[in-house]
């Protein structure tokens, strides 16, 4: 065996579009239960303020493969290409000796085409590579890549097709491989509107959703927020169901003990809180997403609990690779929290020699001005933090600040309360810092009261 990738773990992503943090079972939604997620939280490390930084498909997936900010890597809207030239987590896999696997939703080839086909050249590096561009329609989904290239039409709901296709490919590559282990992203469309479950699947009646407080007290928002919340409510529960079909598959080829399963979104949806809808927007609903990271053999490989930190979409892939021991690469410029998820007595040399202090903050992005329906119709910027604050900025215009403790659903905004008026300018400040430091360009106001 390879010394390089000697007692490696394998590392799974499944990541779903659109499935707010505040859905789940572990955090208490009244209109779904999630029991194979919330297991895995249980078997292992949740990160309790995940977010989003650009709660939007392109951006945040870009974010996630190269570990650069939207503004940084070029893929700033939806839909933009990614640079081909550009390395991502897979070249860093590929590198360390590991088998590398894609299977579903990309939207990183600069189209909303559901007929796209992603030239090999512009699939990240993934080793094998069988998806899509983009489609929102669940039930009718052709896929392209794969040994043969040729376009196949999925026979079932998107999730039940698509983890097949995810377990055969990997079941195929433990059997010829056994000795090289694997990093396999597993990308699913729901709970992405429309809000249309598989056939079978019980759905609530909207008259029995709990609504969140912050929905508005208006007969057409509360009236859409429920029939919108039944349905999302049981995507929901269809893709939990595909985290328990993938980790049984796992188990039946014998590798659940050696990998790690990464639960997470590309942002979440606002299903009325606010009366907004799907994402782009800087409240709660939208910015939040599930991160857990768990692995059967969790007693002996993953220091269950939960962090929480800031975890942004740059961090996510450094910590994967830190997870298998892997440096992150040069030009990321996220955090690699794999330390505090690790087991002690699994730790890797480079475990030990943690140079920086964890974030005490998290930076969010609408680059561009999105005319979208149901958006902010501007751009902005702005942070959340782990003491629980959050500030946000348009164009030369201070717009919102929360203390998140003390007002969870973000009905009390607190900008222009001058009572507050030094915890704006610190928070200010510190989102100059992270313009700044990230080589981003936003016309921030001046917030200092003429004293």
């Amino acid at each position: 065996m390879d010394s390089v990738t000697q007692n490696r773990p394998n590392v799974v992503w499944i990541m779903s579009d659109q499935h707010r943090a505040q859905a789940l079972g572990w955090n208490h939604d009244p209109n779904l239960s999630t029991p194979a997620i919330d297991n895995l939280a249980r078997s292992g490390v949740v990160f309790s303020n995940a977010v989003a930084g650009t709660p939007w498909c392109t951006p945040f997936r870009s974010a996630l493969l190269t570990g650069m900010y939207p503004h940084q890597n070029g893929c700033s809207s939806t839909p933009s290409r990614l640079d081909p030239r550009l390395s991502t987590v897979a070249h860093a896999f590929n590198q360390a000796g590991y088998h590398t696997a894609w299977v579903g939703k990309w939207h990183l080839a600069g189209s909303n085409s559901a007929t796209h086909h992603v030239p090999v050249d512009e699939r990240g590096g993934f080793a094998y590579w069988r998806g899509y561009e983009n489609n929102n329609k669940q039930n009718d989904v052709w896929v392209y890549g794969g040994e043969s290239e040729e376009p196949e039409r999925l026979p079932d709901y998107e999730t039940r097709s698509l983890s097949r296709v995810f377990l055969n490919h990997l079941g195929d590559h433990v059997s010829r491989k056994p000795e090289t282990p694997f990093f396999a992203v597993l990308s699913v469309q729901p709970p992405h509107s429309p809000y249309v479950p598989p056939f079978g699947r019980d759905t609530r009646s909207p008259a029995t959703v709990h609504l969140r407080p912050n929905v508005p007290v208006s007969k057409r928002v509360q009236e859409k927020a429920r029939r919108d919340i039944a349905g999302y409510a049981a995507m929901v529960e269809e893709v939990d169901s595909m985290v328990a079909d993938v980790w049984a598959g796992l188990k039946d080829l014998g590798v659940d003990r050696e990998t790690y399963i990464i639960y997470l979104s590309d942002h979440g949806d606002m299903l009325g809180s606010h009366g907004q809808w799907e994402k782009s927007s800087p409240w709660e609903e939208s910015i939040r997403i599930p991160f857990v990271v768990g692995c059967t053999g969790a007693q002996s490989h993953i220091q269950v609990g939960e962090v929480d930190h800031p975890l942004n979409h740059i961090d996510i892939a450094p910590t994967s690779l830190g997870l298998c021991g892997i440096d992150t690469p040069e030009a990321m410029v996220g955090y690699d929290f794999s330390h505090m998820i690790v087991h002690p007595k699994r730790q890797f040399p480079r475990h030990e020699e943690v140079a920086s202090a964890p974030p005490q903050a998290a930076y969010l992005q609408q680059v561009p001005r999105k005319y979208h329906a149901n958006s902010v119709n501007r751009a902005w910027r702005g942070i959340v933090t782990k003491d629980g604050w959050k500030y946000i900025c348009t164009p030369d215009n201070d717009w919102l600040m929360f203390d998140l403790n003390d007002d969870p659903y973000e009905m009390n905004n607190l900008c222009y309360n001058t009572v507050y008026q030094s915890q704006k300018e610190k928070l200010h400040d510190e989102l100059v810092r992270f313009i700044a430091d990230t080589g981003d360009e936003f016309p921030l106001p001046d917030v200092r009261l003429n004293r």
